[in-house]
């Protein structure tokens, strides 16, 4: 047998390494590309990177936390934690704790979402003396401790709901605005990262009661509960009707929106407000039942409006609550994060084994929000980065 031409041997030898490097999780693979040029070169390379967020597992979460200042000389704090869904099941309280893999942010900033291992982040400088706000946004990668330019500035006024998410048709990540004006109408307008400016769309059928339910990203859409117009941010749920309230899905593709169906089911308002989740390829739908019972729907097939099923109905009395606000969803609609009537009283109910886990995770001086997440190393070549300090 002749000798393997030197050349197609190195090539050979690439291609199983790059094979063998996507397998391994992300944050070690930032250390690996200090071992030669070659793994540099492939760690670096835009086609293992994508190939690699195919491969990594889904898993983890991005828990925002908000502390606000005790004294006049302290500094309120936020910042983003990182966790296994595990972990955090198991002790909430260590994890949000821990200093490891947690990251610093602006007193002034917001998490919109996290997407692909891209965190979009929004700071807020308000003038409250005109009831406006100046906004700007940037991506960040806090695993490669990378950031991009800030987005054009956006001014609105205080009533304003947002959503984050990826246009695979573009390659693109975008960010939908809200806005409830002055004078009671709702305007909305798209911004693509790497753009020079923000584009005005088609107005939105009705305004997201809640400024701070992002949307939820899924197939390509941004999904918000909505009330029909002309109601804006300021209402009084006990006044809201069935026929106002709606599911609102907005194509990023497209640039445009249309009305979901609620489940079939629901055939009262909840006494509180509502809520959507998602997690894998399912969205789903919580609410109370006359304060007695929770309920969680799952649309099985995202966009078919017939694969609403009642996935969970459990009552307060087996939760050990009196009250309850709908959460977050975990592990593929089997293990659901519920409010108590405290902001720091925390409920886990798992469906697989009925098991109920009450937990005190925060003080009344903090506020917790949860993301699904992934670990990636991806990048955007049209953007400028810069490094982003995290905590020591």
């Amino acid at each position: 047998m002749e000798p393997q031409h030197p050349t197609a041997a190195v090539l050979l030898c690439e291609v199983v390494v790059m094979e063998i490097l996507s397998w391994v999780p992300a944050k070690p693979l930032t250390r690996l590309k200090l071992v030669c040029k070659s793994w540099n070169s492939i760690i670096s390379d835009p086609h293992f990177v994508k190939l690699h967020l195919h491969r990594s597992p889904k898993n983890a979460i991005l828990l925002f936390t908000r502390t606000q200042r005790l004294t006049l000389d302290e500094k309120a704090k936020r910042g983003l934690v990182f966790s296994s869904v595990e972990s955090f099941i198991q002790n909430p309280s260590s994890t949000l704790d821990a200093q490891e893999n947690r990251y610093s942010l602006h007193v002034q900033d917001w998490v919109l979402g996290s997407c692909n291992g891209l965190v979009c982040v929004a700071h807020i400088l308000d003038h409250p003396k005109n009831d406006i706000c100046d906004i700007w946004l940037r991506l960040l990668n806090p695993l490669t401790g990378f950031i991009s330019e800030n987005s054009p500035c956006l001014r609105v006024n205080m009533h304003n709901a947002f959503g984050f998410g990826y246009d695979e048709s573009s390659d693109s990540y975008k960010v939908l605005a809200i806005i409830w004006d002055s004078s009671g109408t709702v305007n909305t307008q798209v911004y693509s990262f790497g753009g020079s400016s923000w584009k005005r769309i088609n107005s939105f059928p009705a305004f997201p009661f809640s400024s701070e339910d992002n949307g939820y990203f899924i197939g390509g859409t941004l999904n918000w509960l909505a009330l029909r117009n002309p109601h804006g941010a300021d209402y009084d749920w006990d006044a809201v009707t069935l026929d106002m309230l709606m599911l609102v899905s907005f194509d990023l593709k497209s640039d445009t929106s249309k009305q979901i169906l609620l489940p079939k089911g629901i055939d009262e308002i909840p006494r509180e407000e509502p809520t959507l989740g998602v997690w894998g390829n399912s969205l789903y739908l919580l609410h109370d039942y006359k304060n007695t019972h929770f309920i969680a729907w799952q649309m099985k097939e995202f966009g078919d409006e017939n694969s609403w099923t009642k996935l969970l109905k459990i009552s307060f009395h087996h939760l050990g609550v009196e009250m309850l606000f709908p959460g977050f969803i975990f592990e593929n609609g089997n293990v659901f994060m519920l409010r108590g009537r405290q902001r720091s009283e925390e409920v886990f109910y798992d469906r697989r084994d009925n098991s109920v886990k009450r937990v005190n995770i925060l003080s009344n001086t903090h506020y917790l929000n949860a993301f699904d997440y992934v670990e990636s190393l991806l990048y955007l070549n049209t953007i400028f980065f810069f490094v982003f300090a995290s905590n020591s």
